[in-house]
């Protein structure tokens, strides 16, 4: 193979591979708080609680590696020691991600955020791949002509990595400016909650236990003694042999505090509704709730139905609702699913039956008069 085949070879597995980790790194920029909460899955399954503080600085600089790696390599930038830093990178997410697959202690890496989601195997095997493009421009990358000088190479590194930071500090400190979740703007949650024609559904393996003479005996459904009277039924047994799909939002409720499911009663409203979701109390911003209770005094008045959502248990949650004169009810969903359904901890979502019609970051709440505005249009 000559020098020239070597080169582009060596051109073509580096722009692949730079496109791979600035995607990665994109989508995770525009949803840092979903890295985080990533990066606190692996913590907790790894015992390592007391790391849970560093998850968001952590995620950011997760981000910034990916992202400029990725820059680097698809603009021809410091290759030779872009390679090796990423030889480095995938030398320590190989070897992870082949744990996660054997012993899957979280159900996906998150690698490419919300926006694409991948098994643990299938993660692994992509990570395998990345090795070997990374192998062949590691041997390869000598034929290659830098465009840039040495120290030009270096003040154009710092262009990713400012991008990643201004994407990831606006969308922490706002709302992601791409949603890749299931309750993004426009989705309807009846909708995400119903498998399409065609999905798979679970499969179990079936068996029952007879018993004769004071024996049991286990048998499959071809040879089953069904009408043999000298056998009496004990009991029947059900293995999941192969999980079928999921919809996309699979644990949408909503609980009063007398125990009451009001899930249905509220999508299937044919008005409007508000939420404020809040996924524990004790960790939310505590200097919004004067205007949400602004927004519910509107929301009594036009007949638009309020809850606040929260996982914080109830004996709590009376006492902050207390501190902080909190007038609106809240009921109790699934604290991953309220963290899915907005990143901002209070935030805010309008429903116009069961269709998401705008969310809210707190920095962000719309005042009464631009709520009021919003559900004229609408």
């Amino acid at each position: 193979m000559n020098k020239t085949i070597k080169r582009y070879l060596s051109i073509v597995c580096r722009v692949i591979l730079g496109a791979v980790f600035l995607f990665s790194g994109f989508v995770k920029s525009v949803d840092p708080l979903g890295t985080a909460y990533k990066i606190t899955d692996y913590l907790e399954a790894f015992g390592l609680d007391f790391f849970m503080g560093m998850s968001l600085p952590l995620a950011i600089l997760l981000i910034i590696v990916e992202f400029t790696i990725g820059f680097n390599f698809l603009f021809g930038v410091q290759t030779r020691k872009t390679a090796w830093a990423a030889l480095l990178f995938m030398l320590v997410m190989t070897p992870l991600t082949l744990y996660l697959a054997i012993a899957n202690p979280v159900s996906d890496c998150g690698c490419f955020g919300d926006a694409i989601v991948l098994t643990n195997w299938q993660t692994f095997y992509k990570n395998v791949a990345i090795d070997f493009l990374l192998l062949i421009v590691l041997l390869n990358v000598k034929y290659e002509y830098p465009w840039l000088s040495n120290w030009a190479s270096y003040v154009v590194m710092l262009l990713p990595v400012a991008f990643v930071l201004v994407m990831s500090v606006h969308c922490y400190r706002h709302l992601p400016v791409i949603d890749f979740r299931p309750y993004k703007i426009g989705n309807s949650i009846k909708e995400g909650m119903t498998l399409p024609e065609g999905a798979k559904t679970d499969k179990y393996e079936v068996s029952f236990v007879y018993a004769k003479d004071g024996v049991e005996q286990e048998f499959s459904m071809t040879d089953c003694p069904f009408g043999d009277t000298t056998w009496v039924f004990v009991r029947q047994n059900s293995v999941l042999v192969e999980k079928g799909d999921v919809p996309p939002i699979h644990d949408f409720t909503m609980q009063t505090a007398d125990g009451d499911d009001i899930t249905e009663d509220v999508l299937d409203r044919e008005g409007y509704t508000l939420l404020v979701v809040c996924s524990k109390v004790e960790k939310a911003s505590t200097r919004h709730w004067k205007e949400l209770n602004a927004l519910y005094q509107y929301a009594l008045s036009n007949r638009i139905a309020f809850y606040g959502m929260s996982a914080t248990y109830s004996e709590m949650l009376d006492q902050y609702r207390q501190q902080y004169h909190i007038k609106f009810p809240f009921v109790a969903t699934d604290e991953i699913t309220l963290k899915t359904i907005v990143r901002s901890n209070p935030g805010l979502v309008l429903l116009q039956g069961d269709v998401v019609a705008g969310k809210w970051h707190y920095n962000d709440l719309p005042t009464v008069e631009e709520l009021n505005v919003i559900v004229k249009q609408k």
